[in-house]
């Protein structure tokens, strides 16, 4: 059976698409597949970085698409988890180095190799995307909830329906006590306005940025919320699809787990 190739796109820059392909790729990792991520905003990469290979890069994307080395030779071993693997993006090469039909071909290559492959878009929907999206057999869009990330998740939304790609939609970064007070946008308001089908509600999560800093996985930090909405995530994607969707709860205080109301009844 041949594996699956999904984008994991926004269109807007900095609603935690790199963090998503680590911690899904991870996860699904740990469902006994055999999983490859593979950084695709070349000139700048950072999924190296997050997942701590970036002292073992020999290879990048560029080197397997054209030809220069073979995919096992590009694929860098995960150090803790060992049917993880990553491609990493080129740092010294533009986007227009690889082509949209070299991509496609490469990706039937793929398929032979592993059972998931996550492709890192890059942000924008030039280039960088025509050669992200070119392979893929379904995208999971991540947008966060906000008026500008709505808007440019709706575009791309359009876009991969133009070529045939499934979408579904990652609500990220959601803050439970900010929607409460109605200072930031429902997951409710954002399924209505892009009307996709939903993969997994992300919250808001200072685990993150630790992950990140360390190069530890998300998913092995037990108590990470966002973690654990990853994993299950993962486990949809795996065929798992009527696992339900955990909406982030605010968390209440002393009082309110009493049952008591700030302020005093006149």
């Amino acid at each position: 059976m041949e594996g699956k190739i999904i984008v994991i796109t926004s269109g807007k820059g900095g609603v935690g698409k790199t963090t998503a392909t680590a911690s899904i790729g991870a996860a699904l990792a740990m469902e006994n597949k055999k999983v490859a991520v593979i950084d695709m905003d070349i000139g700048l990469r950072n999924l190296d970085v997050v997942m701590g290979l970036e002292n073992r890069i020999v290879f990048n994307i560029v080197d397997a698409v054209n030809g220069k080395c073979k995919v096992q030779q590009a694929a860098i071993k995960d150090r803790k988890i060992d049917n993880l693997f990553l491609i990493p993006a080129s740092q010294s090469d533009n986007k227009n180095v690889i082509s949209p039909a070299a991509m496609k071909n490469f990706c039937k290559e793929l398929r032979t190799e592993f059972d998931f492959v996550l492709l890192d878009c890059p942000a924008g929907i030039e280039q960088g995307f025509e050669n992200s999206v070119v392979g893929a057999d379904e995208a999971i869009v991540i947008c966060t909830p906000e008026v500008s990330a709505v808007r440019d998740a709706d575009r791309v939304i359009g876009l991969l329906y133009a070529k045939s790609v499934l979408p579904k939609l990652l609500v990220n970064r959601i803050v439970p006590e900010m929607v409460a007070r109605g200072d930031m946008l429902s997951h409710e308001d954002v399924v209505d306005v892009l009307s996709i089908d939903l993969i997994g509600l992300v919250p808001m999560d200072d685990n993150v940025v630790i992950s990140t800093n360390t190069g530890a996985h998300l998913i092995h930090n037990k108590q990470s919320q966002a973690g654990k909405a990853f994993r299950r995530i993962a486990m949809r994607l795996n065929g798992n699809a009527d696992l339900p969707i955990e909406v982030p709860r605010a968390k209440k205080g002393f009082w309110g787990k009493l049952g008591f109301k700030r302020g005093r009844n006149k």
